[in-house]
């Protein structure tokens, strides 16, 4: 079955990877031939999120390598899609759908639609996130 995109682009954090992460690496697998997936930095993590992953980079690095739908595992260090584009030449970047709107992404999609790179919205996994994870664990 021919696929939608060639080369397709996603980013994420992945700690304390679940089935939400599962299910956007599958769903964007599913339209576009060769995946490549961001996984941010410790340190870029720490700049915009403001906490330290609980997964080290590196390990999230090899778990994100290791799930059979991605093809290749590139650092994120910093939140230029727009960069990692001109570097990756991707034609479509795919999104959980809790950005859609979002004034950064809607600044984003406006620079992407220029170059003809599709910005793609996944439904995001109601009831799994890793801030949800963090919160269960801090109660137990």
């Amino acid at each position: 079955m021919e696929k939608k995109y060639k080369v397709g682009y996603t980013t994420g954090v992945y700690d304390m990877f679940h089935i939400g992460h599962l299910n956007i690496l599958m769903r964007a697998k599913e339209q576009c031939d060769y995946l490549i997936v961001g996984v941010s930095t410790d340190e870029l993590v720490e700049n915009y999120k403001h906490k330290t992953p609980i997964i080290p980079f590196d390990e999230r690095i090899a778990i994100v390598s290791a799930i059979k739908y991605v093809d290749r595992v590139v650092p994120q260090v910093n939140m230029d899609k727009f960069a990692a584009w001109k570097e990756l030449h991707f034609d479509a970047i795919f999104h959980g759908d809790d950005w859609k709107g979002s004034t950064m992404y809607n600044e984003i999609e406006q620079k992407f639609n220029e170059v003809g790179v599709d910005m793609v919205f996944l439904p995001h996994t109601a009831g799994t996130s890793s801030t949800l994870l963090s919160e269960k664990l801090a109660q137990s």
